[in-house]
């Protein structure tokens, strides 16, 4: 008894520190708030997590990753959820870290063919978001009108255009990324090439275990 007094406790306290992150908004504890995060597209693997944290903006990430760290919690980072790898499936101990609300378009360079979104924006908005330009995103998973650009990028994700245009590793230029103890990175580069290590492509399809895609 004492053992699970001290569990809830600790647990509490993560979602007080949570809360003042984020907003009471964005932090759910309650089973039935929980239960449609239960899962990803791998519906056979079920598990809910501790609490759902649905950060805003890039420092609310980073806040949320250091206070985790600290307490030694762990955490799962979730797009839409539509992966069928099982990549999103929470941990009963963990914070799920949902990015769906970090979900703007932030700029659009025609004469450059990129674009700069967040994580939680969906293949299709990129594409109707430049369709008037004669352009489209083109790795194309059969999920692209719900499935998320950092759910892409964690996965690695392709479709039928893949054989003409490649995976996700190849039509992104640049990422942003916070790490387990809260620290922001940049790989990659405006250029077709940066120097140095690719991680760029380290980080591409590694599913979430080297940081969060932000």
């Amino acid at each position: 008894m004492a053992v699970a007094t001290e569990i809830n406790s600790s647990s509490d306290q993560l979602a007080t520190e949570l809360v003042s992150i984020v907003g009471a908004d964005a932090v759910l504890t309650e089973t039935e708030a929980l239960r449609p995060f239960e899962c990803d597209g791998l519906t056979a693997y079920r598990e809910l997590p501790l609490m759902v944290v649905l950060p805003s903006s890039i420092s609310q990430v980073q806040d949320v990753m250091k206070a985790c760290s600290r307490r030694k919690v762990p955490v799962v980072t979730r797009g839409a959820g539509t992966g069928l790898s099982g990549g999103a499936l929470p941990l009963p101990n963990g914070v799920l870290l949902s990015l769906t609300r970090m979900n703007n378009i932030l700029e659009i360079d025609a004469a450059a063919r990129t674009a700069r979104v967040q994580p939680g924006v969906t293949n299709l908005s990129i594409s109707d978001a430049v369709r008037h330009l004669g352009f489209y995103y083109a790795p194309d998973p059969s999920s692209q009108i719900a499935c998320s650009i950092g759910g892409n990028v964690a996965e690695n994700s392709g479709g039928v255009h893949c054989l003409k245009y490649g995976l996700t590793v190849h039509n992104i230029l640049q990422l942003k990324v916070v790490t387990v103890d809260g620290q922001l990175m940049t790989v990659g580069s405006e250029g077709l090439d940066s120097p140095g290590f690719d991680l760029l492509a380290l980080m591409t399809g590694s599913e979430g275990m080297l940081g969060v895609v932000v």
